[in-house]
């Protein structure tokens, strides 16, 4: 697997890992990663894609004036 290295504010970098429970930087941004992609996933699984234009714009029969 590839490796990317990425520059972080220290306290963004503390942040994260008392959000995540670790003590190594790498690991608590790597797992709040992995939750934000999954959670995108479980998202699109219950609506619909983005690209679905029925969800952003719904059926409804035209009202007709007069």
């Amino acid at each position: 697997m590839a490796q990317v290295t990425v520059t972080l504010d220290a306290n963004l970098a503390i942040d994260a890992m008392m959000l995540s429970g670790t003590k190594n930087p790498q690991d608590a941004v790597e797992l709040i990663l992995r939750d934000y992609l999954e959670r995108g996933r479980r998202t699109e699984t219950r609506t619909g894609e983005s690209a679905d234009g029925r969800r952003v714009t719904p059926d409804r029969p035209i009202a007709q004036e007069g």
